[in-house]
């Protein structure tokens, strides 16, 4: 058992990961600043996790009755925010979620990107080290790899992002290094998603975008429930077997469990720099993907083929070897449970957390 920081801990992921940690016993502190989330959703991580007693004092604070959870309103780049966490050398390890993510708003909005996540990452790492706390999991991604030069993606295969999310994900994994050799004590793990979709199989939690998505899975699921016309798929004439890009699709409880692993081996041995890929192994279309959450929802999915869209790629998919080797984990959950789990999401939650 940690305690524990989870920065962006509201979100997507995050929430996934809280729930996942929370079930192997960890306790958690969350920081959130709800620019794509809420408080909703780890209301409900609480309640999955069988913690009962969810308060709202009010200024930014919400907890259980037993302090499993503590939910902070906060910005990870303001050291304000930061700094009361870690004053009482309490917290052990800091998965950081928190930054921005989608690739096309990054084109338009590069400054913002890189304030939030490159910044949001030197301010919390500077409130870490105050704090005497030297082991963090990062969020980083597979975008960082550009057009890949071999299919699967090893972690040894070339650095080289296209659009400024990507690299802002490799400044950071840069600066991770930097840290690592700055001070022997540092435990780093640099964990590249693959493409994070799917929900928890109750329908409690899931992806709850603020705004029009920036990612296929909630665009395709907003079809199925007939609040968007059709789904907008951008080229059908990259070099794959339909003509639509082909990614690595991995189940969000998959990475959520990856997570664990991940600070599991940190604490577990002796101070180190881990980079990992977190995916399934496996390609799928987009046109598959539309075609297995067709099946899952029992609707039909309208698809209108638009021109490629600037930073973007044909195909991204993972090795995922060196996961299995050094944590034994890897995914076990497949595109129909997927599409199952995420549908259910769905139909629960139509309007998201704020219905």
């Amino acid at each position: 058992m940690a305690n524990l920081l989870i920065t962006g801990g509201a979100g997507f992921i995050g929430s996934h990961t809280c729930l996942a940690l929370l079930q192997e016993g960890h306790h958690l502190v969350v920081l959130d600043n709800f620019a794509n989330s809420g408080p909703e959703a780890l209301r409900r991580v609480a309640e999955l996790a069988g913690l009962e007693g969810w308060n709202e004092p009010g200024d930014g604070f919400w907890s259980t009755a037993d302090q499993r959870v503590i939910l902070r309103r906060g910005d990870v780049r303001l050291r304000r925010d930061l700094d009361p966490l870690f004053a009482s050398g309490s917290i052990d390890g800091v998965l950081h979620f928190a930054g921005l993510k989608a690739v096309a708003e990054s084109i338009q909005q590069p400054l913002q990107y890189w304030d939030v996540n490159v910044n949001g990452t030197v301010s919390l790492l500077q409130a870490m080290e105050a704090g005497n706390c030297r082991t963090v999991v990062f969020s980083s991604s597979a975008t960082l790899y550009g057009h890949a030069e071999r299919v699967p993606i090893a972690e040894e295969a070339p650095i080289r992002p296209i659009n400024p999310y990507g690299q802002t994900k490799a400044a950071v994994e840069q600066l991770l290094a930097d840290v690592a050799g700055s001070h022997p004590d540092w435990r780093i793990a640099r964990l590249r998603y693959f493409n994070p979709v799917g929900a928890h199989p109750s329908g409690r939690i899931g992806e709850d975008p603020q705004g029009t998505p920036s990612n296929i899975f909630p665009l395709i699921s907003q079809v199925a429930m007939g609040h968007r016309p059709e789904l907008e798929v951008f080229g059908s004439d990259w070099p794959t077997s339909d003509g639509t890009g082909v990614r690595d699709y991995i189940h969000v409880m998959d990475l959520a469990e990856g997570h664990g692993a991940a600070l599991g081996l940190l604490l577990a041995e002796p101070p180190q720099l881990l980079t990992l890929n977190l995916g399934s192994g496996q390609g799928h279309s987009v046109l598959d993907l539309v075609n297995a959450f067709s099946t899952a929802s029992g609707w039909s999915i309208p698809v209108r083929i638009s021109a490629r869209r600037p930073g973007d790629s044909a195909m991204s998919i993972a090795d995922p070897g060196a996961a299995q080797r050094r944590m034994g984990w890897r995914t076990r959950r497949s595109l129909a449970e997927i599409c199952r789990d995420g549908w259910a999401w769905q139909q629960a939650n139509p309007r998201g957390y704020g219905a």
